[in-house]
């Protein structure tokens, strides 16, 4: 008896222990209880406000999905659907289905199909590939490609679309060079149709690398897939228009807190979120609206709180809500992204992402968490007290940080290209790839090229960040194109005026005339190098080549007839030590929009105000060469070296468009005057720029550059340095420039 009952004790308690258990009265470990959270819920339960790298996701990394871990919480229908997915290549990685040996040969050059006859392209999709093709990636022999992009159109393979090209699958598996996907580029706006709305592209893309929007964490790619913004087909192909920032004031607080105007989906995917928006909304500070009218049988699905709901979304502007908001909401729609996000971004209104497991644009290289808010969908009664409770600092900092990502990444089709194509560029030449800091801080990876240097000290953006100063040493350059013909010409005495100058390294004479050099003899004896090197193909972009014996920051651009005395050097240096990422120097210009002739017109007139200053004498950070020479494309640079005119115009056209900001005017001496051409054997020569065809052309040059910047990035400005008390704060007698004064 007392047997029996101690057997029916001992199997109590085994039942009791196995069903404690089970209702969590028993505690896992505590490693193996996170990762088990971790896994299936795809955040930290005691985070409830993620950071961007724990992204919202209930899945692993595709490379870990077979582990034995993952596999007992995925059903066999799970696992089928897995394999039988449209991403057949979803373990594809660079390692594994990308040939670097194509790159080896010719560095990495992107082939576009050519258009095939009778196929449409919608006006998105051939912005895209006229990017491609007047970018320096291009290549029109796909024997020199690393990469190779579609003419066939596959931004919307949304069915209902008509934008939608039929039998893709077909046509791509025809393409002689598809060799499945291998090295291949396809872009992707919209995905899916009603009423799942899935990703599915409607054909197989093998080994092919993705560049989509509204991609979900759950079918990225990490280091393969590059994650891109929604964008219209209004979205401008060159340019864009800058932030809204400048329209703010300090403190940044807005008339709103929180905002959103958008639609509110009665059913199916996108429903749940923006149905709940209702509870946040207060009519006050917070101000979320959605209205169900959209789609032709709304009315069918019409709930007791549409009719208020419209009425209330009537009574507001959307851009006045915009631009008066501190923050943004940004929540999913149909798909995981949202024309809200580039809207926001834009105009300064920090993004409160809410759209959980969507792997936001170019999270490869952007810190996120730096401009906007990563909410949870899940956690949505919690916002508004989550944004209240940031400090009015790091709004601003948020702020600030918006308007950069816009201007460098997102305000034009071809910015949102070419940062696609430079983040696969790093990735191939994983040797010369750019910083978190480079992509992160001003002025951005687009003009940040590693290929120049891998040290940020050698560039003039950086500075400031490591706290260090540029070498206090200039290199001049002059260049010469008249032969030598007398001891008495203008390049001569520049040559000894500069050779005197405490930063003066060396002096570079480019010579691009068409007479043999001189003798070295003919050159004055200096304390300085002199070293004559002729011009490559004596073409006038060859002034900017980044020759390897420039070896200081600072180059000292001069025209062989400048007239400068050894203190306006000085000075010129002085200051650009303080402006190292700008142009310094002393021959100022304009430009402005001629109303009647709809085009910008240059002039020369002494005014108070200039957007431009020349290379004939001014100093610059010697990366610009390097720029000049690798970022703008060849037909500017062929058009300057065709009309011997407008690369001064052109350098000072990259610099304005990296910088954001206008030149520095040093103030020259008194009785200073520009002599354009000087005395060649006592005969006044005629000078080139009061020839009428010379101007004619700076114009033509003003609105070509323009175009093909696809804005006028040049900007104003009215401050012009002075010699007299520059850095001094005392008497006359203590005057640094006394010289320039006197002149």
């Amino acid at each position: 008896m007392q047997a029996k009952k101690r057997y029916l004790i001992l199997l109590s308690a085994g039942a009791c222990l196995v069903l404690l258990f089970y209702l969590g009265g028993v505690q896992l470990p505590a490693a193996s209880r996170s990762r088990h959270d971790r896994s299936r819920n795809g955040h930290r339960p005691e985070q409830p406000w993620p950071h961007f790298s724990d992204p919202l996701h209930p899945f692993l990394p595709w490379d870990q999905t077979d582990t034995e871990d993952y596999n007992l919480h995925i059903s066999p229908r799970q696992k089928r659907d897995i394999n039988t997915s449209v991403y057949k290549g979803k373990r594809c990685r660079m390692d594994s289905c990308f040939d670097f040996s194509l790159c080896r040969k010719n560095g990495f050059k992107v082939y576009v199909y050519p258009q095939q006859k009778g196929e449409k392209i919608s006006e998105s999709y051939q912005n895209i590939l006229s990017t491609i093709e007047g970018s320096r990636f291009y290549t029109s022999d796909p024997g020199q490609a690393c990469l190779f992009v579609l003419s066939l159109d596959t931004l919307d393979r949304d069915q209902l679309s008509p934008q939608y090209v039929h039998n893709l699958k077909t046509k791509v598996q025809n393409l002689p060079l598809w060799n499945d996907g291998r090295n291949h580029l396809i872009f992707n706006l919209y995905s899916g149709t009603w009423p799942d709305y899935t990703e599915d592209l409607g054909f197989d893309i093998g080994q092919a690398m993705l560049a989509k929007a509204s991609i979900s964490t759950e079918n990225f790619r990490p280091n393969f897939d590059v994650s891109i913004p929604l964008f219209s087909k209004e979205h401008p192909r060159t340019g864009g228009e800058r932030g809204y920032l400048k329209y703010n004031s300090i403190p940044p607080f807005r008339k709103y807190m929180l905002v959103f105007k958008g639609k509110r989906y009665l059913t199916g995917i996108g429903s749940d979120t923006r149905n709940a928006l209702y509870h946040v909304h207060n009519a006050e500070d917070v101000v979320l609206l959605t209205t169900c009218k959209h789609g032709k049988d709304w009315q069918k699905h019409k709930d007791a709180r549409c009719d208020k709901d419209n009425a209330e979304y009537d009574k507001y502007d959307y851009k006045e809500m915009l631009h008066n908001s501190t923050f943004c909401l940004v929540p999913r729609g149909r798909r995981l992204g949202s024309f809200r996000f580039l809207e926001a971004l834009q105009a300064a209104c920090v993004p409160v992402m809410l759209s959980n497991g969507w792997e936001l644009p170019f999270s490869e290289i952007i810190d996120w968490n730096t401009a906007a808010v990563i909410g949870d969908e899940r956690l949505l009664l919690q916002i508004p007290t989550t944004v209240r409770s940031i400090h009015q600092d790091k709004i601003l900092s948020l702020r600030q940080q918006t308007q950069f990502l816009w201007e460098a990444y997102f305000s034009s089709v071809e910015k949102i290209v070419l940062t696609t194509l430079e983040i696969i560029q790093d990735r191939v030449l994983e040797h010369a790839s750019r910083s978190s800091l480079m992509w992160n801080s001003h002025p951005g990876g687009l003009f940040a090229l590693p290929q120049y240097s891998g040290y940020l000290g050698d560039f003039p953006f950086y500075y400031d960040t490591l706290g260090i100063r540029p070498y206090p040493k200039f290199t001049a350059v002059i260049h010469a194109v008249s032969p030598l013909v007398s001891q008495s010409q203008p390049i001569l005495k520049l040559l000894a005026a500069v050779a005197k100058s405490q930063y003066c390294a060396q002096i570079i004479v480019l010579w691009n005339c068409d007479k043999p050099l001189p003798a070295k003899h003919r050159w004055p004896a200096t304390s300085v190098p002199v070293i004559v090197i002729e011009g490559e193909n004596k073409v006038m972009s060859s002034r900017f080549l980044p020759y390897e014996i420039i070896v200081t920051d600072a180059v000292l651009s001069l025209d062989e007839d400048t007239v400068l005395s050894t203190t306006e050097v000085d000075f010129a240096f002085t200051v650009w030590q303080s402006f190292p990422e700008r142009i310094v120097g002393y021959p100022a210009r304009s430009h402005f929009w001629d109303s009647n002739k709809e085009r910008w017109g240059y002039t020369s007139k002494w005014t108070n105000d200039y957007s431009m200053v020349l290379t004939g004498a001014a100093i610059y950070h010697r990366y610009y060469h390097f720029l000049y020479t690798n970022y703008l494309p060849t037909s500017l640079k062929s058009m300057v070296d065709q009309l011997a005119n407008c690369e001064d115009i052109l350098m000072n056209f990259l610099v304005s468009a990296v910088t954001k900001l206008p030149p520095i005017k040093v103030t020259q001496k008194k009785q200073y005057k520009e002599t354009m051409m000087g005395q060649v054997r006592g005969q006044q020569l005629a000078s080139r720029w009061a020839d009428p065809d010379h101007f004619a052309q700076r114009q033509t040059c003003m609105n070509k550059f323009a175009s093909w910047f696809g804005a006028m990035p040049l900007v104003h400005s009215q401050m012009r340095l002075d010699p007299v008390l520059f850095k001094d704060q005392v008497s006359i007698l203590r005057k640094k420039y006394r010289d320039i004064e006197r002149l």
